[in-house]
């Protein structure tokens, strides 16, 4: 597999480093890689505007003007495939990390094992964003990629699919759970979750970075949260 990967660092040797990591992973998983790399939050914008097809953001968070967390909610505006790995001296940010679906965090110093098994991962998870689910709907087959679903709700015999556009189809919400991946959380009998459009879990709710909320059942919250983190 051919990726596009981007690495945005203001330090010139964390830069240097990260990359031949980088090339060296792809190389032993058999994957060609372009690397680009960038000193600042505004660079990558600068290059962002012409080229947004980066499959991979290897973003630090402690950087100049803008920092990383910033510039991850801009870049999730019009951008929600693409695999943004925090790299940060500090453990303080992971909580940012739900607004902006973060895949990992690496803290530094990256460690070449714990690099390339996030690499790997990503991977795996863009191949699985090619996956799309079709559903007979109003006289018409509608087509909708997995990673765009945000979370399902039932309601009789209808389920509806909340994506780009909400499909209200006639089926269980059981049989729509054994299509989906780990990405998706049941949450008691009514709903199915993504887990990675989570922004914030409460002990009564679950807050979508769209600003959805689904009312979380009684005993279920540790349950989100493990499903959250087994999933990075």
């Amino acid at each position: 597999m051919n990726y596009k990967i981007a690495i945005c660092d203001d330090d010139k040797a964390d830069r240097q480093y990260i990359e031949a990591l980088v090339e060296k992973w792809a190389k032993n998983a058999g994957h060609s890689v372009q690397v680009a790399v960038f000193e600042s939050a505004e660079s990558f914008l600068f290059h962002y505007a012409a080229e947004q097809d980066y499959d991979i953001l290897l973003l630090d968070i402690e950087m100049g003007e803008m920092d990383g967390v910033t510039m991850a909610k801009m870049l999730r505006k019009d951008n929600d495939a693409i695999q943004i790995v925090f790299i940060t001296g500090y453990s303080d940010y992971i909580s940012e990390g739900y607004e902006v679906a973060a895949f990992h965090y690496l803290m530094k110093p990256v460690k070449e094992e714990k690099l390339a098994e996030v690499l790997a991962r990503a991977a795996e998870k863009l191949a699985r964003n090619e996956k799309c689910l079709y559903f007979e709907t109003a006289g018409e087959t509608v087509r909708i990629p997995v990673y765009q679903i945000r979370y399902a709700d039932v309601m009789g015999n209808y389920v509806t699919i909340h994506a780009a556009e909400d499909v209200k189809v006639k089926m269980t919400l059981g049989n729509l759970e054994k299509e989906l991946d780990e990405r998706f959380f049941r949450v008691g009998r009514s709903s199915i979750v993504n887990l990675t459009q989570i922004a914030r879990v409460t002990k009564t709710e679950i807050r979508l970075s769209g600003g959805e909320a689904i009312p979380l059942p009684k005993g279920a919250y540790e349950a989100v949260n493990r499903a959250i983190i087994n999933m990075r």
